[in-house]
């Protein structure tokens, strides 16, 4: 068989990358085609696997990142090479900075000619370097017959080891190339990592013997839901970071809500005696400034995380405790319960933790009242790295189940949203999905309100326009710098939308939002809600 695009029935390398992904259990896969990814669209066509065509590899990024944290499966990115794959870098450092678990696949040079500099289309020095400088691995594999293996290496990371993004890249004389099809791996999951029986025993003593115990949950414990509901019921409080909002209920009387970026946490974790950090890194995202610093001579810190790097970073454990967090978590509430420890929740701890929330209510506590008073429990809400997000719904917006904020936490974005909720949507369409972002943040990705309307998708999407870039324009402010290129002239956002072929409208006041959310739950399409406050 000749390496000629002609031949249709051909088996050619990008057989190899769509039969792998299908054997993984993949569903839906998210990209743009390319004259080097061709073959690859070829086999996906009649694979039923399901492809969604974004608008921009950026926003086909954030849609796979959204993807990824509503259905708890990958995302999946497919681009072609060089601006292609470029253009998806952004998303890529979003997920990673997040540990959301997102796989790129992208073409690469003719095998032989990287760094070569002979003017090749889409010719980079070293794309694989690029990317992988956002990604936990970039592999790049040199014949067809090493695809499926590559794919389900990735696929067995993401299941064992800390969930970030990776990358496979495909020379393009391989994906075009002939292949024997065979039977694709599917690796049977190992075990997570646990504890010693003996670590938890110890733990379990510490938080029995402590009179401010207090356990901080973060991106790391989003699969840990139910464990960390047992721990509250034993009356261990729990305190989260934004990443991990929603892991825990709460509005139950021993949770503290997600403000560790505030005062007032800060505050509580320096005052407690056992400190038990569960999925997190502890970084300046985190904590808005500052560092946590138990006081103390008495007291603890325990950390725990399936990335043993993690388990020192900017607070030293003193028991450092490699594992995954459910498991970790499943074996100590067991402890605790087999030896009677059991707490009365502390209600002036969570008032007062949730108190430093309310001083900076302003405008957005109203916005997160309204919209919360529409949507049905279990909705998925995408923000931005916009001030009606990280003022608003991280603090007002009480969440249950995880994975229902999709927001980009530790990379901080603009331009996340929209397409984060295009993704939630394609993994659950049954569950309602609303996007709230800022004028400044939607017209990075406003293309991807036609993604929307192509889908059909029912989903509201409220701007909520400040006039530009306010944060940044109170930042030079306060630094007494004159306001430079933070106010933006703005479309008419309801035009804009219906020039989609959404539908548009403008909420004369915050008190208008819950009816016209509710509406546009119900409509069969995107709805652009226009709010300025």
């Amino acid at each position: 068989m000749t390496n000629v695009l002609r031949d249709h029935d051909r088996t050619t390398g990008g057989a190899a990358v769509v039969d792998a992904l299908r054997a993984q259990g993949v569903r839906d896969v998210f990209g743009i085609p390319g004259t080097h990814s061709l073959e690859i669209y070829r086999h996906l066509a009649g694979s039923g696997i399901r492809h969604v065509l974004p608008r921009h590899e950026q926003g086909a990024g954030y849609a796979a990142d959204g993807y990824a944290r509503t259905s708890g499966r990958p995302g999946v990115l497919v681009t072609t090479s060089g601006p292609g794959i470029t253009n998806a870098v952004t998303a890529l450092a979003t997920s990673y900075a997040d540990s959301v678990p997102v796989l790129a696949v992208s073409p690469g040079p003719v095998r032989g000619t990287v760094g070569a500099d002979i003017g090749w289309l889409h010719e980079m020095r070293d794309q694989q370097a690029t990317v992988g400088s956002v990604c936990a691995r970039s592999l790049r594999v040199e014949s067809a017959d090493e695809i499926p293996e590559a794919l389900a290496d990735l696929f067995d990371g993401f299941r064992t080891t800390r969930p970030r993004p990776v990358h496979l890249e495909v020379p393009v004389d391989v994906l075009e190339g002939s292949w024997s099809r065979r039977p694709c791996p599917v690796r049977a999951p190992g075990p997570p990592p646990g504890p010693a029986v003996e670590t938890v025993a110890r733990v379990a003593r510490l938080l029995g013997a402590a009179a401010r115990p207090l356990l901080l949950a973060g991106g790391g414990a989003r699969g840990a839901a139910t464990e960390l509901a047992a721990l509250l019921d034993l009356g261990i409080p729990v305190l989260t970071t934004v990443n991990g909002k929603g892991v825990v209920d709460e509005a139950h009387p021993g949770a503290l809500g997600a403000s560790v970026r505030l005062p007032e946490a800060h505050a509580v974790l320096d005052e407690a005696d056992v400190l038990l950090v569960v999925g997190s890194e502890l970084g300046d995202s985190d904590l808005w400034g500052g560092v946590v610093a138990p006081g103390g001579a008495g007291r603890l810190v325990v950390r725990v995380d399936i990335d043993p790097g993690q388990l020192h970073k900017n607070l030293p454990a003193d028991l450092p405790v490699h594992s995954d967090a459910a498991v970790f978590l499943a074996a100590l509430a067991d402890r605790l319960r087999a030896a009677g420890v059991v707490r009365q929740p502390d209600p002036g701890l969570r008032a007062r933790v949730l108190a430093g929330a309310e001083r900076d209510a302003g405008p957005w506590a109203r916005i997160q009242h309204e919209l919360r008073a529409v949507v049905p429990p279990d909705a998925v809400v995408a923000g931005d790295s916009s001030q009606v997000t990280y003022y608003g719904t991280v603090h007002h917006w009480p969440m249950t189940p995880a994975h229902r904020l999709l927001y980009p936490t530790g990379y901080a974005t603009l331009g996340y949203g929209l397409p984060a909720a295009i993704g939630a949507k394609v993994a659950a369409p049954e569950r309602a999905v609303v996007a709230v972002v800022g004028d400044g943040a939607v017209m990075f990705t406003v293309q991807e309100l036609m993604t929307a309307v192509e889908l059909g998708l029912s989903l509201p999407v409220v701007v909520v326009d400040n006039g530009g870039y306010a944060e940044i324009r109170e930042q030079m402010l306060e630094r007494s710098i004159p306001p430079l290129a933070v106010d933006l002239t703005a479309p008419d956002f309801a035009a804009l939308a219906r020039a989609f072929g959404a539908r548009g409208v403008r909420a004369a006041g915050v008190d208008e939002l819950g009816a016209l959310v509710g509406a546009a739950l119900d409509a069969p399409g995107p709805t652009l809600i226009h709010l300025t406050v």
